[in-house]
């Protein structure tokens, strides 16, 4: 089918009919971007996709009927993007997936039957950003997420069973944004957060269990915002919340029982 073997970019989304895609595409060495977005029948693909050495982005967003994705997808070696945002039955990763070594952003939204990542995760040298928004059967990160030296944004809002984040969360030392708004069983933080130094935008909107905050807390020193918006079972804040020095906005709305 595919003998366009110069092709770079393949745009096949939207088509809703697809089932599978034809082993033939591993012949297309110069593909740098698939777009297979919103491919509602697409249940499976082939190991042979393993064979695109220089693809570079993967949209899979949409196909709401794949369910698992090949061990081969581990030797994409120059995959920089990779989005499975809305791939509802989808219930585990390969734990090849940890030697996508170029990755940089990965989207993960909406998969609402993937429980985990798997520790294979922590090999992912080069990802800037994990957003792992509204996983609703997520409860928790595996401890190798802090081996992702080089992310700075890891979104976790909707994340509604998550109880816990790994105390080694504060060696992500380049970590810039970190959102959980909306993580209902979260009650406690660990106090290795306070070692998150480039941590700039902290959103903990909604996380209606949440007890209290660590003093390690003000140690943020680089951090601009902070949001406490319905934190309702927060009784009071460390008094070292006053070191933030660099905090320009700060949100306390309906935390009905802070005194």
């Amino acid at each position: 089918m595919f003998s366009c073997l110069q092709l770079k970019i393949l745009d096949l989304a939207q088509c809703q009919n697809l089932e599978k895609i034809p082993s033939s595409i591993s012949q297309l060495n110069a593909l740098q971007e698939l777009y297979l977005s919103g491919c509602s029948k697409l249940k499976t693909l082939l190991s042979s996709i393993g064979q695109l050495s220089a693809l570079q982005e993967l949209d899979l967003s949409g196909c709401s009927e794949l369910q698992e994705l090949p061990s081969s997808i581990g030797q994409l070696s120059a995959l920089q993007r990779l989005d499975l945002s809305g791939c509802s039955k989808l219930k585990e990763l390969p734990s090849s997936i940890g030697q996508l070594y170029a990755l940089e952003h990965f989207d993960l939204v909406r998969c609402s039957k993937l429980k985990y990542l798997p520790s294979s995760i922590g090999g992912l040298n080069a990802l800037q950003k994990l957003h792992w928004s509204r996983c609703s059967k997520l409860k928790y990160l595996p401890s190798s997420v802090s081996q992702l030296y080089a992310l700075q944004n890891l979104r976790l809002e909707g994340c509604s069973k998550l109880k816990e984040l790994p105390s080694s969360i504060g060696q992500l030392y380049v970590l810039k944004n970190l959102r959980l708004e909306g993580c209902l069983e979260l009650k406690e933080l660990p106090s290795s957060i306070g070692q998150l130094n480039a941590l700039q935008e902290f959103d903990l909107r909604w996380c209606s269990k949440l007890k209290e905050l660590p003093s390690s807390i003000g140690q943020l020193n680089a951090l601009q915002r902070l949001n406490l918006e319905r934190c309702s079972k927060l009784k009071e804040l460390p008094s070292t919340i006053g070191q933030l020095n660099a905090l320009q906005s700060f949100y306390l709305l309906r935390c009905s029982e802070l005194k």
